[in-house]
C-alpha cells in the first residue's frame, strides 16, 4: 500500500507543473496567433497587411430589477466577443480610408470561449482574422480605383498614427456580488416608488458590471486592463389627463456597489420619485417660450456634452458629410472667454462622485491623457484617435468603441471650469435681474435632464435637443416657482454658446452612455449650473391615448 501511494504521489508532483507550464495565458494565445499570421499574410498575401491587432472584451454581469416590491429579473452572464483590426496598404492610404464621409466597417464582435482553452481560441481567431482579411484587401482596391474619380479631399491626413507601443497588465478587481441583502434593498424601493396613485409603472433596476480587455498588435501592445460598473436606477412612469407620458426617474452610477450612496439616501430617493411623479400629472402643460433660464450643473453638464462635446470629435472634421462647426476654428473664440473645457480620462471621481469615462487606455492602445480642448474660450485642439486629422499626427487616447464596432475619436470625462463663479443664490438674483431686463413674464430653472441628442451632419439641419425631466418657471415677483411639464430643450450650438452669462460655484456630474458611431460607451460630463440669457423651449410630443379608467386594486380592495 506504502508503495502505491507513494508512485501515485510521484505522478501528481511531476504532473502539476507540467500542467501549469502548459497553461497559457489568454494574452500569450492571442500574441502567438497573432504572429502566426501576421507573418503568413506578410510573406504570402497581395496586397500585404502592415499592423494587426486582437482585442477580446471579457464582460461579465450581474443584473436585478424589481417592480411593485416584487423581483422581475435576476440575471448572471458572462460573455468574450473578439475584435480584429487588420490594415493594408499604407499609414498614409490604407483599407479604412473613407469613401463619400464613410470609413470601413469589418467587425461584429465574434464570441469566443470563455476558458482559456488554445485550440479554441487559435481557430475563431484563425478563421476571423482570414475574414477580415478578404473584406480589407477588397475594400482597399475599391478604394484607390475610388481615388482615380474624385477629387482631392480637403483633408489629406494619414488613416493611421503610429503610437508608442503599450505594455500594462492591470485586471479590474472582483465584480462583488448582488447578494440577498441588495435584493430585499430593490424590493423595499420598487415598493416605496409605487405608492403613489399616479403611478402606473415603476421599475428599480440593479447592475453590476465587471470589463476585462485584452488587447495585442504587431506594434508590441500587450494590455491587459479594465474596470467595473455599477449602476442603480429607480423609474416611475405615468399619464397626465391630457394623454402626456410623464417619467420620473434617480439614477446613480459608481465604480463599486460600496460607492453607491446608503441605504436611507435611496429610501429617500425612491419616495422623491414617486412625489416627483404625482406632482408632474398636476403640473400645467409648457407654452412654447424664448427667454433667461438657469441650468442646473447635471443639465449644463448633458448640455455641453450635447452641443459642443460631439462637435469637437476628431473623425467629424476630417467627414466631408459633416457640419464641422469648429472644423477651422482652432486658435479663435468658441466660448465665453470665462469658460474652459478640458476632457480627462485620467480622472476616476470628481468630489467623491466615480466618473463613468475614466480608463487607463482607451481601444486602441492609447494610453489615457487629459486634454485641454478649450482654454479661457479659445479652441485648442480636438479629441483624436488613431486616424490623424489636418494638423493633429497623433492620437491624444480617445479612441473608443463598443464590441464589434471600430473605434473612433469619442468624449470621455468633459469638466467644465469656469471663472465666472457665483454661489446659487446670487446665480438666482442675476436670473430674476435678467427677467426683468427683458420684461419676461418668468423664467425658467431647469433642475433634472434625462439625456439628449444632437444633428451634426450637413444634410441635417445644426441643431441639439436636451430631454429635461423637472422645469421650474421663476417669477421675478417672489410668487413659489412653477413646476411645469413637456420641456423640450431646442437650439443651435453657435448661438447657444454666446448667451452664457455666469456659472455657479458647484460642479455636478452627470454620468451615462453616449451613442454614436462606434456604439455605446460610457462617458461623464461635469460642470457648474449656468445661467444663459436666451434658451428656447418647445412641447414635447406626447399621444392621446387617456389613462387608465379602472382605478389601481391596491386602491379598490382586493374584495371588489
Amino acid at each position: 500500500m506504502g508503495r502505491i501511494l507513494f508512485t501515485l504521489a510521484l505522478a501528481v508532483y511531476w504532473a502539476l507543473p507540467l500542467a501549469a507550464a502548459s497553461a497559457p495565458s489568454l494574452l500569450d494565445i492571442l500574441s502567438d496567433e497573432l504572429q502566426r499570421n501576421f507573418t503568413i499574410l506578410k510573406q504570402k498575401a497581395d496586397p500585404p497587411p502592415y499592423y494587426l491587432d486582437y482585442t477580446v472584451t471579457d464582460d461579465e454581469r450581474q443584473t436585478l430589477s424589481a417592480t411593485l416590491g416584487t423581483i422581475d429579473s435576476r440575471d448572471n452572464q458572462k460573455r468574450r466577443f473578439l475584435d480584429i483590426t487588420l490594415r493594408v496598404g499604407t499609414p498614409q492610404l490604407d483599407n479604412y480610408h473613407a469613401i463619400d464621409g464613410k470609413r470601413g466597417q469589418y467587425k461584429q464582435g465574434e464570441m469566443i470561449a470563455l476558458d482559456d482553452v488554445p485550440d479554441a481560441i487559435r481557430r475563431k481567431v484563425w478563421l476571423e482574422t482570414d475574414r477580415m482579411y478578404k473584406l480589407a484587401a477588397r475594400r482597399f482596391i475599391e478604394i484607390k480605383s475610388n481615388q482615380e474619380v474624385k477629387v482631392k479631399a480637403a483633408d489629406s491626413s494619414a488613416d493611421f498614427s503610429s503610437e508608442p507601443p503599450a505594455v500594462y497588465q492591470e485586471p479590474p478587481p472582483p465584480i462583488g456580488n448582488i447578494d440577498e441583502e441588495w435584493t430585499k434593498r430593490a424590493r423595499k424601493w420598487s415598493a416605496e416608488v409605487s405608492d403613489s396613485p399616479d403611478v402606473l409603472y415603476s421599475n428599480v433596476n440593479l447592475s453590476a458590471q465587471r470589463l476585462s480587455k485584452y488587447m495585442v498588435s504587431t506594434d508590441g501592445t500587450r494590455l491587459l486592463h479594465g474596470r467595473n460598473f455599477v449602476s442603480l436606477s429607480i423609474v416611475a412612469r405615468g399619464k397626465a389627463t391630457d394623454g402626456m407620458d410623464l417619467v420620473a426617474l434617480e439614477d446613480y452610477q459608481a465604480a463599486d456597489l460600496a460607492h453607491l450612496p446608503p441605504a436611507a439616501e435611496i429610501d429617500a430617493a425612491a419616495k422623491r420619485v414617486g412625489q416627483n411623479l404625482a406632482n408632474l400629472v398636476q403640473a400645467p402643460a409648457v407654452e412654447p417660450f424664448v427667454g433667461p433660464a438657469i441650468l442646473s450643473g447635471r443639465a449644463s453638464a448633458v448640455f455641453f456634452h450635447e452641443i459642443f462635446g460631439h462637435r469637437i470629435e476628431g473623425h467629424r472634421q476630417k467627414d466631408e458629410s459633416e457640419g464641422q462647426t469648429f472644423t477651422k476654428a482652432v486658435g479663435t473664440a468658441v466660448l465665453p472667454t470665462f469658460l474652459s473645457v478640458v476632457f480627462d480620462p485620467t480622472r476616476k471621481t470628481l468630489d467623491g462622485v466615480d466618473l463613468n469615462g475614466y480608463y487607463t487606455y482607451d481601444d486602441e492602445g492609447v494610453k489615457a491623457r487629459p486634454v485641454t480642448v478649450v482654454e479661457n474660450g479659445i479652441l485648442k485642439t480636438f479629441l483624436t484617435s488613431r486616424s490623424p486629422i489636418d494638423g493633429v499626427d497623433h492620437s491624444n487616447g480617445h479612441g473608443r468603441r463598443q464590441p464589434g464596432l471600430e473605434a473612433e475619436s469619442r468624449q470621455s470625462n468633459l469638466i467644465v471650469e469656469s471663472k465666472k463663479q457665483v454661489s446659487d443664490q446670487a446665480l438666482r438674483q442675476m436670473l430674476i435681474a435678467e427677467i426683468k431686463r427683458q420684461n419676461k413674464p418668468y423664467g425658467l430653472y431647469f433642475d433634472e435632464i434625462t439625456g439628449g441628442y444632437t444633428t451634426t451632419q450637413r444634410r441635417g439641419l445644426q441643431a441639439f435637443t436636451v430631454i429635461p425631466l423637472m422645469v421650474y418657471r421663476v417669477f421675478a415677483d417672489g410668487r413659489p416657482d412653477e413646476l411645469v411639464r413637456g420641456v423640450d430643450i431646442v437650439g443651435t450650438p453657435l448661438s447657444s454658446f454666446a448667451k452664457i452669462l455666469a456659472t455657479s460655484d458647484k460642479p455636478q456630474v452627470f454620468n451615462g452612455y453616449c451613442g454614436a458611431e462606434s456604439g455605446q460607451v460610457p462617458v461623464s460630463a461635469a460642470s457648474p449650473a449656468i445661467l444663459v440669457s436666451e434658451i428656447e423651449i418647445q412641447k414635447k410630443q406626447h399621444s392621446q391615448d387617456r389613462p387608465p379608467f379602472l382605478g389601481r386594486p391596491i386602491d379598490a380592495g382586493v374584495s371588489q
